[in-house]
């Protein structure tokens, strides 16, 4: 399943790796696409999108609803 999340704060390859970090943590066999300048996160997995969104959230992102 395929969850589109727009997520504000991401500013540079470090946000990246954390946001991808924070999904795979979630489902290790997640695909994770980011679009920076979107703030666009786009993720490949089975697991619900609120639990994507929480991990990603812990980080310290803002995800829109």
């Amino acid at each position: 399943m395929q969850h589109t999340l727009q997520v504000q704060g991401m500013t540079c390859g470090h946000c990246e790796r954390s946001v991808t970090q924070a999904v795979q943590r979630v489902d290790p066999d997640a695909t994770v696409r980011i679009d920076r300048a979107q703030g666009q996160v786009v993720v490949e997995s089975d697991e619900p999108r609120t639990a994507l969104a929480a991990a990603i959230a812990e980080e310290g992102y803002t995800v829109a609803p």
